[in-house]
């Protein structure tokens, strides 16, 4: 009986799509904050499976290391995935940081597992209409990106490349979450800036990614503003 909130929410998360309407041209970005040290994480971290479902979504995990001291080093974390979190609280006012947290589209923030106020705040961004786009064609290493703004007030805005696992497993042995064995969703890797844009002319780039792994191009408002436009290569 334990697991039927977690189906019930995964298949609301499925399901929303069929009832919003869109107004926004690209997928919105869902970024949680998760560890494996975390207790309150693991509920979070299921519902962001549900969310990789989702065609209208891109779901990233971004593990932090903050909860590293009490028991157990996560090995997916990243430092840098805590700065940008620290980044988003600051921008919004926020004085602390938590997991499990999630971030709609560099905006919205989420405290815990909440499906209905995910599904009601993608379905809000979707609403929005769309400040610039962006496209991504992988050759080899390469990526070319293309993007271009449909809103003149548009810049300044930072380009970034991500890389993610799909499906990344972790047996935990010490800490909050002690004898159990978790499989966490689209692990983010190689977060990286790589360069400012104004907006001003449509924007031409190649950028390497080397292997196979899934890539996501995000253009977001410069100093941690609204993410505008992104798309991904599965």
């Amino acid at each position: 009986m334990k697991q039927l909130p977690h189906l019930f929410a995964a298949l609301w998360l499925m399901a929303m799509p069929l009832f919003a309407q869109s107004g926004h041209s690209g997928p919105v970005v869902v970024e949680l904050f998760t560890s494996q040290g975390c207790s309150s994480c693991p509920p979070a971290d299921k519902l962001l499976h549900a969310l990789t479902e989702r065609d209208d979504v891109i779901a990233l995990a971004l593990h932090v290391d903050y909860w590293d001291y009490i028991g157990w080093k996560d090995e997916f974390a990243d430092p840098r995935n805590a700065d940008r979190q620290r980044a988003y609280a600051t921008v919004a006012g926020r004085r602390s940081i938590y997991t499990p947290e999630m971030i709609i589209n560099g905006v919205t923030d989420i405290v815990g597992a909440k499906p209905m106020e995910i599904s009601k705040a993608i379905a809000l961004h979707k609403e929005q209409p769309a400040v610039a786009k962006v496209s991504i064609r992988r050759k080899g290493d390469k990526i070319q990106i293309e993007a271009e703004t449909l809103h003149r007030s548009a810049g300044p805005m930072i380009v970034q490349i991500v890389r993610y696992k799909p499906s990344r497993e972790a047996r935990i042995t010490r800490g909050e979450n002690a004898g159990h064995t978790i499989v966490y969703a689209n692990v983010t890797q190689d977060w990286k800036i790589l360069g400012e844009w104004d907006g001003k002319k449509p924007l031409s780039m190649v950028t390497t990614a080397p292997g196979q792994d899934p890539v996501v191009v995000l253009i977001q408002a410069e100093n941690m503003g609204p993410i505008l436009a992104a798309a991904h290569i599965k």
